[in-house]
């Protein structure tokens, strides 16, 4: 298991030389609905089974024409515009998904392409549903260096490719979708500052001897292999509650702050019950919590940009708010990152 964090903190290391800011946000949801009446009708199961165990009602379905690269571009054109910026000005992206439609070239590079930057570079990450944290913590950290200025950070998941639509406890919980943010270098906040703005720390783990609790049964570079999603419910829950648990904590721990300073809680949509633990921890009300995951299910690196965006736009999230991320995926992977809008 191993640690990173992206900077131990405004809180711990007073003025920092370069910051990242938040200024863009986008999304992109496919026009098919799927409701749990709709899976139960040929599925074992039934609306009420659905809602009491994960709190989903409905999830978005990719259309013939919707794919990880264009559900990508408009969540990322949609970011672009929010900030007022141009795709030229943009120097790197990077792209959080475990469905990409190729092996190579990435996603991140064919997004590049749709939107028109002819400059710059672009990658991906694949941290399955811990990806957004994951590839928010490697922008940051460009920011950081002084290697790029902005980068635009995309959750873009196409699930329903992979799931088996006969297992009952795989299929009702995923949606496609995909998700943006737009990060900008500033230069630090001014002495004494207490409320500085932008990504203040991130932390990412991972567990590699947890691998079997949730994966996809193949690959490119397999000959035999379902293709399908695979997870043992029960196990990823347990892991989840007590490793989101203890990711709350350290990030808050790296900048001295305590649950009172937090705002909003946007946490990885995989299970309402999951979400609803995290929130009692930090003694949260609901009204605190960003929750999708009843209308979009959970659509992994997607989940948490897609939920900044929405509550941003609606006017939730408001600057000068602070907002804990945090999230765990296959792997297992998970991590947390804290921002002052």
């Amino acid at each position: 298991m191993r640690r990173v964090g992206s900077g131990a903190g405004f809180g711990m290391m007073g003025m920092m030389a370069r910051r990242s800011l938040l200024v863009g946000f986008g999304g992109y949801l496919p026009d098919r609905i799927v409701t749990n009446d709709e899976l139960a009708a040929r599925l074992e199961t039934s609306d009420e089974w659905i809602r009491a165990r994960t709190g989903i009602t409905q999830r978005h379905i990719a259309g013939p024409h919707d794919t990880a690269v264009s559900m990508a571009a408009a969540a990322g054109a949609r970011a672009l515009d929010y900030a007022g910026m141009a795709a030229a000005d943009v120097g790197a992206i990077i792209v959080a998904t475990s469905t990409p439609d190729q092996a190579f070239p990435s996603t991140a590079v064919r997004v590049q392409a749709e939107l028109g930057l002819r400059g710059g570079f672009g990658f991906d990450i694949a941290a399955a549903c811990s990806g957004f944290v994951y590839a928010l913590s490697m922008a940051d950290s460009l920011i950081r260096s002084g290697q790029v200025d902005s980068v635009l950070v995309i959750g873009s998941e196409v699930y329903s490719r992979i799931l088996d639509w006969s297992d009952r406890g795989t299929c009702v919980l995923f949606g496609d979708g995909a998700g943006a943010v737009l990060l900008k270098a500033a230069d630090g906040p001014e002495p004494g500052d207490t409320r500085p703005k932008g990504i203040l720390s991130t932390h990412l783990h991972s567990d590699g001897s947890t691998g079997d609790l949730l994966y996809v049964d193949g690959a490119i570079g397999l000959r035999e292999s379902s293709g399908f999603l695979r997870m043992r419910g029960r196990d990823v829950f347990r892991h989840a509650v007590a490793k989101l648990s203890s990711s709350v904590d350290e990030v808050l721990h790296a900048n001295g702050l305590t649950y009172a300073d937090v705002n909003w809680l946007v946490p990885h949509q995989a299970n309402l019950r999951i979400i609803e633990g995290v929130a009692r921890k930090l003694e949260l009300p609901p009204e605190r919590v960003v929750v999708t995951v009843d209308r979009h299910a959970n659509t992994s690196a997607a989940s948490i940009p897609l939920a900044m965006n929405e509550a941003v736009r609606d006017g939730r999230i408001r600057p000068g708010d602070l907002v804990l991320m945090e999230a765990l995926g296959g792997g297992l992977t998970w991590g947390s990152a804290l921002a002052r809008m």
